[in-house]
């Protein structure tokens, strides 16, 4: 072994924890290569403008149209997932385990500081991308932190720009498990992230928890200084691994890039049989261990949540609703540009020129001159098999809605026949019962445990007062209160209630028509209270934000529109006893 990589490898030391994790990381990574390549493919088809970019590009077809169905099917669900979760400002509700746990006043503030973190996070905006990941992958993961930003402003002063929780997305490329675990909670999780040296530095100055990344900034400095001395062939001679994303080390080292790996969960050491539970390893470079701590939360547990689309027998890597239907797509450009050039064929066909002709520019109008024995035959094509085609793509576009789940009827999509309203209800109830189950799913399996660690970070880290906005159904106005950390600590749990509760404004709609309209509808009018139905509604539709309905709202515009009459009925006899001549 030559000196140069004796002392590049004394050099980059590899701590012992960092090389398993790394290899830990290689290993699950590699083994779902093949599923990475089907999510590439999906995304080309998704994003494609024309079918080069996508598999269709191989065809030898002149037009090279792509119909993004896909793309269409993928925006449909989105949008209606994003609706059903989120259909108005009450989609969260506290759950106390304890009565003083259930109490009003516990409750209400509860609820209320978390809607109004969730509400000026960013968080549905967090929430869109994990749909979207939900969808493309089958397969979405996202945690919570907590934040305390500040604003400098130009008199020196600092201002509190935000202090609460936050729910971070995690790409599914960017972390790697036993995907034989049956929940994500009883395996351990590995986080690739890549972070610029400066955003280290910013971390290492800014947050007295992140103190540990001056240590890997030294260890990292004296790297870079020194490789200057070293070629490319010693680094890939003295380094027998790689990082994702960068040629080899050499190039990595020189990029100003640090890839951080980060391990959750329990691990057994085979040497000495030790198991260690709920630890937190972080580790740069691929060699440098930088932090082993145990998991901050009161509860125990890995801080990260998991939805999936799909499940697979014995395997936590979902499917998603896209992946069947990739050869779908592909047939479906195939069949359009296919079509496409059949259509041009008949209507620019190739012509067969018999002995001589001169040259001409085939034409409406042109003259092509003939010897004798010479002739030009344009060679016809029939067009039944392209309206043929037409129909084959309607059939298979329906068929992409169908597996899917996408909620036809709520983009305007009617089945044939007369119905009536009823009817109509009833079979996008009946229709939507797939869509329903799966972000009805998303809601109870990621929503709902990651809204519950927010909660649980905020009550670890909350100090001090936080003042929020809060209704007061007393006045009817909105209020600024002031929590602390000990109204927010209590023994239940937050339950997102959006889809269920859309669905169930929507059966329960159906319901009551039904019951108003019939027979049964006369005999219980006496017993219905008006105000109520009203405020059921206004909470079906959802037009709160208009103020529309409250109690005797029209009785008492009536009054005032007659006062009004009056008023000015009086002013014009008035006016007209004072025009009489005396």
């Amino acid at each position: 072994m030559s000196d140069k990589i004796a002392e590049l490898q004394n050099l980059v030391s590899i701590d012992d924890k960092a090389a398993w994790v790394s290899h830990l990381w290689d290993q699950y990574n590699n083994q779902r290569r093949e599923k990475i390549e089907e999510w590439k493919e999906l995304r080309d088809y998704l994003f494609a403008t024309d079918t080069s970019s996508t598999g269709n590009g191989s065809l030898p077809w002149k037009n090279s149209t792509t119909l993004p169905k896909l793309t269409q099917i993928r925006d449909n669900l989105h949008a209606n997932y994003i609706s059903a979760l989120f259909p108005n400002d009450n989609w969260l509700q506290w759950q106390g385990y304890t009565l003083d746990d259930s109490l009003k006043a516990k409750a209400e503030a509860i609820e209320a500081y978390m809607g109004n973190k969730t509400r000026i996070n960013g968080f549905r905006t967090e929430v869109s991308k994990l749909l979207y990941d939900f969808i493309d992958y089958g397969n979405a993961f996202a945690f919570p932190s907590f934040e305390n930003r500040t604003k400098e402003l130009p008199d020196g002063t600092e201002v509190t720009a935000y202090v609460g929780p936050v729910a971070h997305r995690v790409s599914p490329l960017d972390i790697v498990f036993n995907p034989l675990a049956d929940r994500i909670d009883n395996t351990y999780k590995i986080i690739r992230s890549t972070k610029t040296l400066g955003e280290i530095r910013k971390l290492a100055e800014t947050e007295p928890d992140n103190h540990f990344w001056s240590d890997a900034l030294k260890k990292r400095q004296e790297i870079v200084s020194k490789a200057g001395a070293y070629s490319i062939e010693d680094f890939d001679k003295a380094l027998g691994f790689q990082v994702d994303g960068f040629g080899n080390m050499h190039e990595y080292f020189q990029s100003g890039y640090m890839e951080i790996l980060e391990f959750f969960g329990d691990y057994h050491d085979a040497a000495t049989g030790e198991l260690t539970t709920d630890r937190v390893i972080t580790i740069v470079d691929r060699s440098t261990l930088v932090r082993d701590d145990v998991m901050p939360q009161m509860y125990g547990g890995s801080p990260f949540v998991h939805a999936g689309w799909r499940a697979r027998p014995d395997n936590l890597w979902h499917m998603g609703p896209l992946d069947n239907l990739v050869g779908l797509q592909y047939r479906l450009d195939h069949l359009e540009n296919l079509k496409a050039d059949a259509m041009d064929l008949c209507i620019h066909p190739p012509l067969k020129i018999i002995g001589e002709v001169e040259e001409f520019a085939w034409g409406p109008g042109a003259e092509i001159h003939i010897d004798e024995g010479g002739d030009v035959v344009e060679l016809g094509k029939n067009l039944n098999n392209v309206m043929a085609a037409n129909n084959e793509l309607q059939i298979i576009e329906d068929r992409m809605e169908l597996y899917a789940g996408a909620p036809r009827e709520a983009m305007g999509v009617r089945s044939p026949g007369e119905k009536t309203a009823f009817e109509v209800q009833e079979l996008a109830t009946a229709a939507g019962r797939i869509f329903q189950e799966k972000i009805t799913h998303f809601e109870r399996e990621l929503l709902e445990p990651l809204l519950n660690k927010m909660l649980e970070t905020a009550q670890r880290n909350m100090t001090g007062n936080d003042v929020i906005r809060v209704m007061d159904n007393d006045i009817g106005a909105e209020i600024f209160s002031s929590v602390t950390a000990e109204d927010i600590i209590a023994n239940g749990k937050i339950r997102p209630v959006g889809a269920r509760h859309f669905a169930k404004q929507a059966q329960d709609l159906q319901n009551l028509n039904g019951v108003l309209n019939g027979a049964v509808g006369e005999m219980v009018a006496p017993h219905m209270s008006a105000i109520n139905l009203t405020k059921f509604i206004d909470d079906v539709v959802g037009l709160k934000a208009y103020e529309i309905f409250s109690p005797n709202a029209a009785v008492a515009e009536q009054q005032e529109t007659q006062t009004q009459v009056d008023s000015a009925e009086e002013e014009i006899m008035m006016q007209r006893e004072t025009e009489m001549p005396v």
